[in-house]
């Protein structure tokens, strides 16, 4: 069992930037794919990035290119997404995920653990 709670959600003016962080428990972190995701109202989940198990690969929607970067501790089990230039589009509840079975990409439906989500809203 992975637990995940992220932090660092909050209200942002356009233009700002904000440093999610999500915590999972045990000790096989290190083995994990660990994705990003959120979902505003209304709208189904989307994907945002993810970063390879030792952290040396990761990959962006394009709404995140370029603004988005994500980066992982293995040491302190901890995954971030740092956010640049937020936009209003970009409010949304984030999630992290967590893929055991080392699965690198997009589909929701292949990360099996997932925090509880941090609110971010972006004012115009």
């Amino acid at each position: 069992q992975v637990q995940l709670v992220e932090s660092g959600g909050g209200l942002v003016q356009a233009g700002g930037s904000l440093r999610l962080s999500c915590v999972a428990s045990g000790r096989a972190f290190s083995t994990y794919t660990m994705g990003w995701f959120r979902q505003a109202p209304g709208k189904e989940r989307e994907f945002v990035g993810v970063i390879s198990r030792a952290g040396g690969t990761t990959s962006y929607a394009d709404s995140a290119k370029g603004r988005f970067t994500i980066s992982r501790d293995n040491a302190k089990n901890t995954v971030y997404l740092q956010m640049n230039s937020l936009k209003p589009e970009d409010t949304a509840v984030y999630y992290c995920a967590a893929a055991v079975s080392g699965y690198y990409g997009a589909r929701w439906q292949e990360y099996g653990y997932w925090g509880q989500g941090t609110q971010v809203t972006v004012s115009s």
